[in-house]
């Protein structure tokens, strides 16, 4: 598929600026597969979709402080972003910088944000085809960024001035992201003890979310997308539950793309399944697993692990776009997966074309977009 199949037209007045407060009164559009129906409700009305036995998966990371800044010896001024560690110390990170003359060897006084003694001073190693540089901070830099960084939010929010707060899930818990797995903002702890009360279940998986997750894919055909790897752990407890949940006839309702993400990779990678291979479809949903992810689900994709899917609207060109499109083109049977159920190529583009169209539909109710924006619930 072409990637500008994915495009779409949106006005910069549809961007959200600022959250929505209390968090579940964000709207919530709901989209039926089987029907291509269309309901336009509240984030806080999501118990009236979901069932006793019904579990949901949320990402329980936590976005690091991750925007840095600092200057050279000659003075100039200096951005850093924290991109990935890669050491198991937090010595070395991959960044993007910002500023003149950031080549190998540069050195980088750091400007703390709060009083702090002797902070770490930087040195770039490598700078990398990509753009980004390889960053060494001399000593393991986690301690320090609460004092040295900032919470970064994404490029299109421009006028938000609130409680850093706000850009974390009130379930976040390890800490590593570098941006937010937004369709968990919407959760509030009266909302989630209201299903508990009702019976839905709650488990959480942690996959530490990479700027290149929200990047524009490039590439002209979606197939030569190279996707990029994240970290990620489905612990054993919550694969047990998810299987459980699938034996005793529940959904699994995976609370964002990331989520997505990390479930799919424990029904496909983590047991050593081709996820393209649509003859391989076994019984137990997923399996454990803690390491690197590199799934690209992109129309085509059958789903193995996700009945029904939480997600905000996303930007156009965007590899979340299409793991949304291919999910809309896609409904599980409730007995398990069969052969019978594999995509057709035909598929793919319906998906795309009904995801869109609920795009449509909810810009033209005033929807608002993107991480501080409103949600949709697929089913």
């Amino acid at each position: 598929m072409q990637t500008s199949l994915f495009d779409y037209n949106l006005p910069p007045s549809f961007i959200a600026q600022q959250p929505a407060e209390p968090r579940d009164s964000s709207r919530l559009l709901v989209l039926h597969r089987d029907s291509g129906a269309i309901e336009h409700r509240h984030f806080r009305d999501i118990g009236d979709y979901l069932t006793g036995g019904d579990l949901l998966v949320g990402n329980d990371s936590r976005v690091i402080p991750a925007r840095l800044h600092g200057h050279k010896p000659t003075g100039g001024a200096v951005e850093i972003f924290l991109l990935r560690q890669l050491d198991d110390t937090g010595v070395e990170w991959e960044c993007l910088v910002r500023g003149r003359g950031l080549t190998k060897g540069t050195g980088i006084e750091l400007t703390p944000q709060s009083p702090i003694s002797a902070p770490p001073r930087a040195s770039i190693t490598a700078v990398l085809p990509s753009g980004s540089r390889i960053v060494n901070f001399g000593v393991p830099v986690r301690p320090y960024l609460d004092e040295l960084g900032e919470i970064p939010l994404p490029p299109y929010i421009t006028e938000y001035s609130g409680d850093a707060e706000r850009y974390q899930t009130i379930y976040s818990r390890p800490e590593g992201s570098v941006a937010a797995p937004t369709a968990g903002l919407h959760f509030t702890p009266e909302l989630l003890l209201a299903l508990r009360e009702k019976g839905v279940g709650w488990e959480t998986v942690t996959l530490h979310v990479g700027l290149d997750t929200f990047r524009p894919v490039t590439a002209e055909a979606v197939e030569d997308h190279e996707i990029h790897t994240e970290w990620a752990e489905l612990s054993a407890r919550t694969a047990k539950q998810i299987n459980d949940t699938t034996l005793a006839g529940g959904r699994v309702v995976a609370v964002g793309t990331t989520s997505v993400r990390t479930l799919e990779w424990g029904g496909t990678g983590a047991q050593g399944i081709d996820p393209y291979d649509t003859d391989a479809c076994p019984w137990k949903r997923v399996a454990a697993f803690e390491g690197s992810v590199n799934l690209f689900i992109r129309p085509g994709y059958r789903y193995r692990a996700v009945d029904a899917l939480i997600t905000n609207f996303h930007l156009p060109r965007s590899s979340l776009l299409m793991l949304v499109s291919a999910f809309v083109a896609q409904a599980h049977r409730r007995d398990g997966p069969h052969p019978s159920d594999g995509p057709h190529p035909s598929d793919g583009d319906a998906g795309r074309r009904a995801l869109l169209d609920a795009y449509e539909s909810a810009k033209a109710e005033g929807y608002r977009f993107f991480s501080f924006g409103d949600a949709m619930l697929i089913l």
